[in-house]
């Protein structure tokens, strides 16, 4: 769709002219007319490449179409973390401008350079963009790019207001069943026993929280631009974090990182099961080593992973079969049963680690 077209399933959350004006206005060196294209993976905001006249790529970010959850799906704010980590020395797309005037594009929505590289959601991809040497340095540069971003002081680089500092986990498990059970709510989404079960499990064996940082919040290998040799050359999706627990980020980075002869994946074909990639052990183990940091209770925080990607993906799964994601009438089944299968793998290792 150009600047002047209308807007299709590929690019429903685009007022195209009205975007491009803004582009045009607030975004040095972008040439008109601009292109819009919704990229593939996106599943909790929506994004967008944008080409301009001269060939030009940028990144476009907004929430779902429709209405939203509470809290969710804040633009400012995910805008504020990735201008203050940029200097900071994190691997981030450079941020280029946030517009809150929602009589724009009908919601806030914010601009990010293009960073190129490889972003390998599956182990063909993975393959295929990256030498076995480059996957072990990925994994590599992934946990130390981790590391790196539990090293930042918050206040330092300005967002020690990104949340309270303490009892992280407690007010993941509070907030988490609240939108769980807002989306059923909004959403008309299921209920789900097993994720209820977790939850309950799970309050009650909560670790003491060693220390504060700034935590991702969705932490994979998929969430990354990585450079052929395999380096990290930006972070993405910065939508779910805050200041807390940093082992809540490692248990999340563990539970998405499936190796071979996994009974289930929470990915549906993760890219870590290419040859070359470290297995969990030696990422958690990485992670220990380079931080420093304890990480005795990492099961506990596995567990709350797959309990929180649960909810996330229940009210994925609600939004779009509620025709709220700009893709109208998508096929949701594969949605579902990632729900239960997310479900029933919390509720099993949380009661593993309550024994």
């Amino acid at each position: 769709m150009t600047d002047s077209g209308t807007p299709t399933a590929a690019t429903l959350g685009i007022v195209a002219p009205n975007v491009s004006a803004w582009l045009g206005a607030n975004i040095p060196g972008c040439q008109p007319p601009f292109t819009f294209e919704l990229i593939a993976g996106g599943r909790s905001n929506l994004t967008y490449q944008v080409t301009d006249g001269a060939g030009a790529r940028l990144v476009l970010r907004r929430p779902p179409v429709g209405q939203v959850l509470p809290t969710a799906h804040d633009m400012g704010r995910e805008y504020r973390i990735i201008a203050a980590l940029g200097p900071a020395g994190i691997p981030v797309a450079p941020a280029l401008g946030l517009c809150t005037d929602e009589a724009v594009n009908g919601a806030p929505f914010y601009v990010m350079g293009f960073v190129e590289g490889h972003v390998v959601r599956n182990p063909e991809q993975a393959q295929a963009a990256l030498t076995t040497e480059a996957r072990r340095r990925a994994s590599e540069d992934l946990v130390d790019v981790l590391v790196a971003i539990h090293a930042v002081d918050p206040d330092a680089v300005g967002l020690g207001g990104l949340g309270r500092k303490e009892g992280y986990v407690v007010r993941q498990l509070r907030r988490w069943d609240a939108q769980y059970r807002a989306s059923r709510d909004e959403h008309g989404g299921p209920a789900m026993p097993d994720l209820e079960e977790a939850h309950r499990i799970l309050s009650h064996r909560v670790p003491i929280q060693a220390t504060t940082t700034i935590v991702h919040g969705d932490y994979r290998l998929d969430n990354t631009v990585i450079a052929g040799d395999g380096r990290v050359r930006a972070v993405l999706d910065w939508e779910l974090s805050t200041l807390g627990d940093p082992l809540a980020d490692l248990g999340a980075t563990i539970a998405y990182w499936a190796e071979a002869g996994d009974p289930g994946t929470v990915l549906e074909s993760s890219p870590t099961l290419a040859p070359g990639f470290f297995t969990r052990r030696e990422v958690a183990q990485r992670y220990a080593d380079r931080s420093g940091r304890d990480i005795s209770e990492l099961d506990y925080y596995v567990a709350l992973a797959y309990w929180k990607l649960g909810c996330i993906i229940e009210g994925v799964y609600a939004r779009y079969a509620a025709g709220v994601m700009g893709d109208p009438g998508a096929d949701v089944s594969d949605f579902r049963r990632s729900l239960d299968w997310l479900a029933s793998e919390a509720r099993g290792r949380a009661e593993v680690v309550a024994r």
